[in-house]
Parts: C-alpha cells; sequence; structure tokens
C-alpha cells in the first residue's frame, strides 16, 4: 500500500522523529511511503525507506506557536503558505495513497489549519480515497477552550476514520490531557508508544558512567544546561556531558564554553540512544521520544519538564511517569544547582527500573491498525 503522512515540527523535532519511526515501520512492512515535512529539515534524523518532501519550512517564534517564520527568519505570508498548500496537495495527487496519515491536526497545528484542511478536501475527492488517521501521542496540550475540542470533533466526525493514540493505556489515556467525547471515543485506537527498537549500548562505551544532559533538537534548555554546568562544579567525581541542539547550536556551544565548567559540551549526536543505557544519570526534558528513550533503557533520570509559554504536556507526562523507579522530576522553577544535585542523588539511589513492562510496539500496531482499516475499504 501506498502511505502519506503530513506532519510539521514547529519548536523541536519530537514530531518529525515519531513520525519518521512510524514511516520506518509501514515501508519494514513493504508498503511505500512519503513523509511531506513541514518544519525545518533535521539532517540527524533516520529517514531509510523513506522518501521524504521538504515542504517550504516554517519554525514557531520561540513558544509563540501562533507567530511562524520561514528559513530567513520572516514572518510567512499568505504567499508562503500558499506555497505550502500546493506542494502538499501535489503530494497527495503523486502518491495516490491509500492510507493517509496528519500528525497532530486536528488536535494541534491550528495555526496551520488551512493546510490540513485543504489536503484532507483533496484526499476525499480522490478517486480511490484514502483511509485517513490522526496521529498523536500519549498526551496533548489541553485545549485553552472549550470550542477547540468541539472543532476537533467536528473534523474527526467530517474526515477521520480513525485516531492513533500512541501511548499505554496501562500507563497513560487520553482524557488525561483532552476531553474524550463519545464521538472520539469510538474513534481512538490505542497502539503502545511509537519508539525505535531499543538501542544496543554504544560499542565504543561512549557515555560509560558520565552524566548526559539533553534537551531534544530544538534550540530550547538553556536554563538547564546553565544550571547543569553549576552542578558539575558540585560534582567533581563525575564527568557530565551537555548535547545542544537547534540551529543556533554553534553560538549556544560557544557560550557554554565560555563559562570554563568541567564538563564536555557539544551537538547533539546521532548515538546518544546508544549512549544512555551506559550513562550513570540523564537530565533532560520530557518530551515524548526522549521519554521513551529513557523508559526503554532505565538510567536513572531527571526530568525537568519544558513549561515555557504555558505548556504543561511535558508537566503532564513527568507527573505520569514521577512513581516509576529511579526517576525525580523538578520544575524549572526551583532548578538550582543544589535542587539538581539532590534529585541526580536520589535517582542514582533507586532500584534499577523495569523495562519490559510497557508495550513499545506502537510503530508496528499502528500499521497493522492502518493496514486493516485500508484493506475494508470497498
Amino acid at each position: 500500500m501506498k502511505v502519506l503522512i503530513a506532519v510539521t515540527h514547529l519548536l523541536g523535532t519530537g514530531h518529525l522523529s515519531r513520525a519518521l519511526t512510524l514511516g520506518r515501520a509501514f515501508s519494514a512492512a513493504g508498503h511505500k511511503v512519503c513523509i511531506a515535512s513541514g518544519g525545518f529539515a533535521a539532517p540527524q534524523l533516520n529517514t531509510a525507506g523513506i522518501d521524504l518532501l521538504q515542504l517550504p519550512p516554517l519554525r514557531s517564534d520561540g513558544v509563540d506557536f501562533t507567530r511562524l517564520l520561514t528559513a530567513t527568519g520572516e514572518i510567512a505570508d499568505a504567499d508562503y503558505y500558499s506555497e505550502r498548500h500546493t506542494a502538499l496537495c501535489a503530494a497527495l495527487e503523486n502518491v495516490q495513497p491509500d492510507i493517509l496519515i496528519t500528525e497532530l491536526y486536528p488536535f494541534g497545528r491550528r495555526s496551520l489549519a488551512a493546510e490540513f484542511q485543504a489536503l484532507l478536501s483533496s484526499a476525499q475527492k480522490l478517486p480511490h480515497r484514502p483511509v485517513i488517521l490522526a496521529s498523536i501521542r500519549d498526551i496533548l496540550a489541553p485545549p485553552s477552550k472549550p470550542k477547540k475540542a468541539t472543532q476537533a470533533d467536528a473534523m474527526i466526525a467530517e474526515f477521520y476514520d480513525a485516531v492513533l493514540v500512541h501511548s499505554d493505556p496501562t500507563t497513560t489515556r487520553l482524557e488525561v490531557s483532552w476531553p474524550v467525547s463519545a464521538l472520539l471515543a469510538s474513534k481512538l485506537r490505542y497502539t503502545g508508544y511509537v519508539a525505535p527498537t531499543a538501542a544496543n549500548p554504544h560499542p565504543q562505551g561512549a557515555g560509560q558512567g558520565e552524566i548526559l544532559v539533553s534537551a531534544g533538537g530544538g534550540s530550547v534548555g538553556d536554563a538547564l544546561f546553565e544550571t547543569a554546568l553549576k552542578t558539575a562544579e558540585l560534582m567533581p567525581d563525575t564527568t557530565w556531558r551537555l548535547l545542544v541542539g537547534g540551529s543556533d547550536k554553534t553560538e549556544r556551544i560557544a557560550r557554554l564554553q565560555s563559562q570554563s565548567a568541567p564538563a564536555i559540551i557539544e551537538a547533539t549526536r546521532p548515538d546518544f540512544r546508544q549512549m544512555l543505557p551506559l550513562a550513570a544519570a540523564s537530565v533532560s526534558m520530557c518530551g515524548y521520544n526522549t521519554a521513551l528513550d529513557l523508559l526503554q533503557c532505565g538510567t536513572p533520570s531527571v526530568l525537568i519538564p519544558f513549561d515555557a509559554g504555558n505548556e504543561v504536556e511535558q508537566g503532564l507526562r513527568a507527573d505520569s511517569l514521577a512513581p516509576l523507579d529511579g526517576i525525580q522530576v523538578l520544575s524549572n522553577a526551583d532548578l538550582t544547582p543544589e535542587t539538581l544535585r539532590a534529585a541526580m542523588r536520589r535517582a542514582m539511589a533507586a532500584p534499577r527500573r523495569a523495562t519490559n513492562v510497557l508495550q513499545f510496539d506502537g510503530a508496528s500496531q499502528a500499521v497493522e491498525i492502518a493496514v486493516d482499516l485500508a484493506g475494508r475499504r470497498p
């Protein structure tokens, strides 16, 4: 079957990473996959087996997701959005998919509603209408107004055959963060977590015994990195390694290195997941992909959820993971070198948590669900 996945990441790279994991699972099952990506390029991510179509890219202005910027840093205008609409609908016409997946929309990306709606309307008019699915993570940003949930329900009712929820329902159900109506409940299909196969320890031993500090692939986490450097001074017997992302990572790394703290400071690495199992501990935010990496490897972890711009998604996820062994949660408001050191010691002193109790085969389960639904279409 032919599969088209539409995704736009605006700050970090988590949305694209999850879409790529899903796409690779379709490809491994013998299906032809095209991912139309509307965020900035993320060359560190694995695109094997996937036709990746880069739309004219957008990013958010910091945490302002209503103000979207082009590759040159200008505010996107009507012509720029029109280019994206045209490219996205052209991809639909070229692929003629049996399965169309929109990542996050209609539960988010409302600033891009026009292009998603154009895509969905065009899909309805194809000679062979594809099965249309929404793909969402375990926890969403809760709707700030009831009408946003109502509008999402209306879109689901009009266009979608099902909603793939990439969570283990024994741990986190969608109701934790989103009002689930009777209509929406009838469309939900829990897949388990969408995660790559658990990484083997790094063959060269990179990360062995270190404290790894990360903040995903976006231009965020400066306060976290700066606090980590000060904490490293309080723990001189441990090697700290800071992995810095974002399009401005070179400047950010130089700024951190100028503080002359006892730590390794470098850009995000494609072998990060292989380093985690060997690490003494991890300090990170709590995005979806980071959380799954930590759950799969069992490394002691201190989570500092991203909360800028009134974001609550990571906080809700961190709270759901806090009861597990070896996980400590600190808010940004409480983050100091002393509190980070104390949390680190508690996490490292706890029993090693089990890594085999949750469902991590969400990508393959999503493929089975999607193919089954497509196979039922006349």
